[in-house]
């Protein structure tokens, strides 16, 4: 058995089926996990949607922000932005399943039997790997749960910027989702930059990426996220491995086969066919 660790596919079903066939990918005895963001910018959704449900235990996908956007603009909260292609998710017959397929997922999926843990952006420094699974969970109950609509309805927002332990309510889930579905940048208290999304060469004074943090103090299981197209793929700190190599721009998908560690990726398909239309 091969466990994988998958980069955004935003919607790039063709690319992800060129990834698992490069990979030798059997669904019979191998797993994947998808770090978040299945959904959105790419032209196939829907499909892709389809295709990791369908694939039941073999796959584990934690959220990422698009996945929850899908939730909010299918359920009313959020209107669809310029950007959006996930109009063929709101006509499919299936619609209904596919939502509540994703909502059932978690943010963060740990395994200690491979030693790693799968978020969509990452788990800031000043939570253990322990208090960011205990987080996640108040989040899921909610977003599982009857309150659903009202999360997502209060779900969009900056602040609060840094965590405090007496955070309640929808203040509390909001910022848990942030930290998880949205960083890329805090400071050493951990308050977020959340208008970020460059590279490294641009990082506002007095902020740091939030896996720096982790340099002098290794996380107890690596770390596996996506989330920030603009690193493609790289991040210097051991035990950190960044999976988003940015296929909806035109780049790669990106997977990482856990043990032993090997990298594989491929093209872009849909960029491929964007440049020979244009």
């Amino acid at each position: 058995m091969s466990v994988y660790a998958i980069g955004d596919v935003q919607g790039c079903y063709d690319t992800l089926r060129r990834l698992l066939d490069r990979i030798g990918f059997d669904d019979a005895c191998d797993q994947l996990w998808f770090v978040g963001d299945l959904v959105n910018r790419g032209p196939a959704s829907l499909a892709t949607l389809r295709f990791v449900r369908a694939l039941g235990s073999s796959a584990i996908a934690v959220l990422g922000n698009h996945d929850l956007h899908l939730l909010a603009v299918a359920r009313g909260h959020r209107q669809p932005r310029r950007s959006d292609t996930l109009q063929a998710v709101m006509r499919a017959p299936d619609r209904d399943e596919l939502l509540d397929w994703l909502r059932h997922r978690p943010l963060i999926h740990r395994d200690a039997t491979v030693g790693c843990v799968a978020v969509h952006a990452g788990v800031p420094h000043i939570w253990s790997i322990d208090q960011a699974e205990v987080l996640a969970r108040e989040v899921q109950a909610v977003l599982q749960g009857n309150d659903c609509d009202e999360l997502l309805s209060e779900m969009y927002g900056d602040r609060p910027l840094r965590w405090r332990d007496e955070l309640s309510g929808l203040t509390r889930l909001r910022v848990i989702i942030n930290y998880l579905t949205r960083m890329r940048l805090v400071n050493s208290d951990g308050k977020l930059e959340l208008n970020f999304n460059d590279g490294l060469e641009r990082i506002p004074k007095g902020y740091r990426p939030w896996f720096e943090f982790y340099r002098a103090n290794p996380p107890s299981s690596s770390l596996l996220f996506g989330h920030w197209a603009a690193l493609n793929g790289e991040c210097s700190v051991p035990g950190i491995h960044a999976l988003d190599t940015g296929c909806v721009w035109g780049n790669a998908l990106s997977a990482l086969r856990l043990r032993p560690l090997e990298r594989i990726s491929v093209t872009s398909v849909e960029m491929s066919r964007s440049k020979v239309t244009k």
